[in-house]
């Protein structure tokens, strides 16, 4: 099910040309409504085309003022229930409300790397081209086929 924006908490991340929300989703249907024209609410983010929604929980991850919530299937977070999740600097914290009121709530850490310091290739030798056809530079060390051109090229 689509997210949708809680107006009475969103604060359009205070006035910022672009929101948390509208950065982080893959599909770029956050949008911000700045004079409020589109909504009805200066200063609020939207979802502007919710039944095109992949429900991945980016915007609602990110939202720092817990604003986006994503209306669940029945089948896994039954009426009046809730999965709410909180960000914080090196984990988050899902709390998921039961109907009875009961709550629980799991805490799973996050990146602590900064951004841009991995290294993909570290520890790895420099691609030589001349290596390519080689058994084993492509491979686990034999236990693919190499390839043979003549069977994947047609001409």
């Amino acid at each position: 099910m689509p997210t949708f924006v809680r107006t009475d908490k969103c604060d359009g991340c205070k006035g910022q040309d672009k929101t948390a929300c509208m950065y982080i989703c893959p599909h770029d249907l956050m949008r911000l409504d700045k004079d409020g024209s589109e909504t009805g609410w200066a200063m609020k983010s939207y979802n502007q085309e919710p039944e095109q929604c992949w429900e991945c929980y980016s915007c609602v991850k990110i939202c720092p003022q817990q604003a986006i919530e994503a209306r669940h299937y029945a089948d896994v977070v039954p009426m009046g229930a809730s999965v709410q999740p909180l960000r914080g600097t090196d984990s988050i914290v899902w709390s998921i409300t039961f109907r009875n009121g009961n709550r629980k709530r799991f805490k799973f850490p996050i990146r602590t790397t900064p951004e841009g310091s991995i290294d993909p290739y570290g520890g790895k030798p420099a691609a030589d081209i001349n290596k390519i056809g080689e058994p084993g530079y492509f491979t686990l060390g034999g236990v693919q086929k190499p390839g043979d051109p003549s069977e994947l090229i047609r001409k």
